[in-house]
């Protein structure tokens, strides 16, 4: 039984030791551009774990549904990949931990709405 509490506790422990979460996604409207409330207390709380982690990179990847024309939907992924990494850098993280990377337009990603949306990650150097 003694055995069986102390496996336990440590599991209690392990628990409450593991690491935030570290990836963040912000959703945006059909061909928009700009944040709501929601996308902006996401990108509030990725700075801040950002600001508890400063050894970590803060990766933003920018996506974007695949339309009609794809070179009109990249510059979609790359134009809220930087909105988001601005917001980052307003909201306190240092420019040079932001690393931004935008990806070619799909549709692959089971509906329309996952396609349009930005990924926080904080990642190891």
């Amino acid at each position: 039984m003694r055995r069986l509490m102390t496996v336990l506790g440590l599991s209690l422990l392990a628990g409450c030791a593991s690491e935030p979460p570290r990836k963040y996604v912000v959703f945006f409207a059909n061909s928009s551009v700009e944040l709501d409330d929601a996308a902006r207390n996401v990108i509030q709380q990725a700075s801040e774990l950002a600001q508890q982690n400063p050894s970590r990179v803060v990766q933003v990847e920018g996506y974007a549904t695949a339309g009609n024309d794809l070179s009109a939907d990249s510059l979609l992924a790359i134009k809220r990949a930087k909105l988001v990494a601005q917001q980052l850098q307003t909201d306190g993280v240092s420019g040079d931990r932001i690393r931004q990377t935008p990806r070619a337009p799909s549709n692959t990603e089971g509906s329309s709405v996952g396609s349009r949306r930005v990924e926080i990650e904080l990642v190891s150097h």
